[in-house]
């Protein structure tokens, strides 16, 4: 958890336009978002674009989630999450469940109930590429399921209120509250495959 999430509105186009970030808004990915993809961000700064997964330092893969139990512990994400912490704007996040011995997984989408939007919190950072281009990642936090998701997974993302999306970002004292608290119950929708 969370390996991939939807977002369908596109409401951030406009402002990422704004930001006349270079060939940001050409790729955003849309619909179902996968690691590595690009996607629009909340931060400090307004609207950003950044791609999903911390470089992995072992290997060519990423790291897109950190525990918020242990994350200040990690020196990968101890300052990105003391200094820049952000917020992903989604719809809501894919889970799968296998039952019994049925060989296909269930695909199920968990949002949040009578709303379209769910913000999961996140951290970013600068990397630098092979040929030394910097550009921006970064990896959403997850904590222990809420009783609806701990039906068919352990973990779920660190999920931000609306009207906490500010104190997330720039209240240090908000960022303990948030890491250990349980995670709201969702709904779970079965999802078209």
């Amino acid at each position: 958890m969370c390996g991939r999430y939807l977002l369908e509105d596109d409401t951030y186009e406009e402002d990422l336009v704004k930001l006349n970030a270079p060939g940001a808004l050409l790729n955003i990915a849309r619909g179902e978002i996968f690691p590595t993809n690009t996607a629009p961000l909340i931060t400090r700064d307004g609207i950003a674009a950044a791609k999903w997964g911390f470089p992995h330092w072992k290997n060519a893969s990423v790291i897109i989630n950190a525990r918020a139990e242990s994350a200040l512990e990690k020196t990968m994400f101890r300052k990105p999450l003391l200094e820049r912490r952000c917020i992903v704007p989604s719809n809501g996040f894919y889970e799968w469940d296998r039952t019994g011995s049925k060989k296909k997984k269930d695909k199920y989408l968990l949002r949040m109930p009578e709303t379209d939007v769910l913000f999961m919190a996140a951290m970013i950072n600068i990397f630098k590429d092979a040929d030394g281009s910097a550009y921006s990642a970064f990896v959403i936090l997850t904590t222990a399921a809420s009783d609806t998701v701990a039906g068919i997974h352990d973990r779920m993302p660190v999920i931000v209120m609306p009207d906490e999306l500010d104190s997330w970002i720039n209240d240090a004292n908000f960022l303990d509250f948030a890491l250990h608290r349980s995670g709201p119950e969702l709904e779970l929708i079965p999802a078209v495959t």
